[in-house]
């Protein structure tokens, strides 16, 4: 490590994992001082026994229930959900389910104490190609998660959401909706369906790689994403094989700390295409990103040798350099994607090629391009990486 200097300023979170992780949920609601607690998830999750076993625990603190949570979170959904957070006089919300629950609770609780529609809330770019997030001021409700899924939306503090009207998705950024506990329960984690888990596991790793090689980042940054790699590479295959509690959490915790490093390093390329195919196709983002992420990373090759050391490290590849080594990189992915039944072209999972001028310009407004190791000229430069993946 040189002596550049480097700020890490590390937001406050408490995590419970296990079998007795629920048990805490009621101490951190009194913790909270929480009395009308919200449950939000989907139609399938509000049915089942692991969210009796969360109401359940939080006993006479569970306000209700909002189970109109969709994937993507459309906006029409989010607004239902801040209309039931103000009908319960919610002091806290508890998000169950993936990422579609928790960012719907993030973002309904911004509109709810904003008091104003998602798109003059969101993240816009200016005329010179700069992004501008409005501050949004106002207290915003405690947000607790109870994952089904390892994905990294459980420790950020952007939500972005879909407009079906446009169609294009805003993000909604504010720091005060920043998950104050997460729990992880091995028979909720277990509910998930085993694709979501290797969808979500998929996103975690993309964003794991895109970090590492990204153009920001700092060493305790690099060590949270490398070891997230390692987690990944390491559990992926077990938890595609069987439906096991121990792997399944491994994932979680790889997308805590994936979630946590990215925060420093921000994404790149895979990811905005991955947001613009997985919003406007029935694609779930993180197969999206494994059938981008070779393509992604040829463009990049030459932009990010550093980077792409770090995630050679991690993955237990030989020291390489140059195109040998984004070689090794990409055999080493691409052989995991495929034994977890990744369609190897975007043709393959059903993507006409009609669509992609139009994935391009919509991707040029997405937040995580300017942390792409090789800057983006243009649309075409994005068009260009699409057409290698299809």
């Amino acid at each position: 490590m040189d002596n550049t200097s480097f700020t890490h300023i590390i937001p406050a979170l408490r995590l419970f994992s296990g079998p007795d992780s629920l048990h805490q949920l009621y101490r951190e609601l009194e913790r909270i001082q929480s009395r009308r607690a919200v449950v939000m998830c989907g139609a399938s999750m509000a049915r089942s026994a692991e969210l009796q076993l969360i109401t359940a625990a939080m006993a006479e603190r569970c306000a209700g229930v909002f189970s109109g949570v969709h994937a993507h979170s459309p906006v029409p959904a989010v607004e239902a959900a801040a209309q039931e957070l103000q009908r319960l006089d919610a002091d806290a919300v508890i998000a169950v389910g993936g990422g579609s629950a928790i960012v719907t609770a993030r973002a309904a609780s911004i509109l709810l104490a904003e008091g104003r529609d998602a798109k003059t809330l969101c993240t816009t770019r200016d005329e010179n190609g700069r992004l501008h997030s409005p501050k949004l001021v106002a207290p915003k409700l405690p947000q607790l998660i109870v994952p089904t899924t390892p994905t990294t939306a459980m420790v950020k503090a952007g939500s972005a959401v879909f407009d079906p009207v446009h169609i294009e998705r805003l993000a909604l950024f504010d720091p005060k909706t920043r998950a104050q506990a997460i729990f992880i329960h091995p028979q909720v984690i277990l509910s998930a369906p085993r694709e979501l888990i290797i969808s979500s596991s998929l996103n975690t790793l993309v964003m794991s790689i895109e970090g590492l090689i990204a153009r920001s980042g700092d060493p305790i940054a690099d060590g949270l994403l490398m070891h997230a790699l390692r987690l990944l590479a390491q559990h992926l295959p077990a938890a595609a094989q069987t439906d096991d509690d121990a792997a399944r959490s491994e994932l979680m915790i790889a997308a805590v700390m994936c979630g946590q490093g990215s925060d420093y390093s921000g994404a790149g390329i895979t990811t905005v295409l991955g947001h613009t195919i997985g919003a406007r196709h029935e694609l779930d983002n993180g197969i999206a990103n494994a059938i981008m992420l070779a393509h992604v990373l040829r463009f990049n090759a030459g932009f990010a040798d550093a980077g792409m050391q770090k995630v050679a490290t991690a993955l237990g590849l030989p020291t390489l350099q140059g195109e040998a080594l984004v070689s090794a990189v990409i055999d080493s992915v691409q052989k995991l994607f495929a034994s977890l039944g990744v369609p190897p072209r975007l043709r393959d999972a059903g993507i006409p090629q009609a669509a992609l001028p139009g994935f391009a310009s919509a991707a040029m407004g997405d937040w995580f391009l300017s942390a792409n190791p090789r800057a983006v000229a243009d649309a075409s430069d994005l068009q260009q990486v699409l057409e290698a993946a299809w």
